[in-house]
């Protein structure tokens, strides 16, 4: 399972998520990704806001309307899943 690499703006903590799905909405590309490679954990969607090269920028969806819009298409394309908002 792919792995992408995140720095929380606020405190500057890499986080390491897996990549469980990708889509694009509108143009824009989203990743579903979670702390965990397997069993139940907390999910997050990302956004991709700038890429560079090689380096890819994403920022957390905390906007509750896109959220539940993206949210729904990546419930779809992960069938086993149990995605709660």
């Amino acid at each position: 399972m792919e792995k992408v690499k995140f720095v929380d703006p606020d405190t500057k903590e890499e986080i390491e998520f897996f990549v469980v799905e990708e889509t694009k909405v509108n143009g824009t590309r989203y990743l579903f990704v979670t702390e965990e490679e397997e069993d139940d954990c907390e999910a997050y969607i990302l956004r991709e806001v700038e890429a560079k090269d090689e380096e890819v920028i994403y920022e957390m969806v905390e906007d509750d309307t896109e959220l539940a819009a993206v949210g729904k298409v990546f419930a779809e394309l992960i069938e086993d899943a149990d995605i709660a908002f």
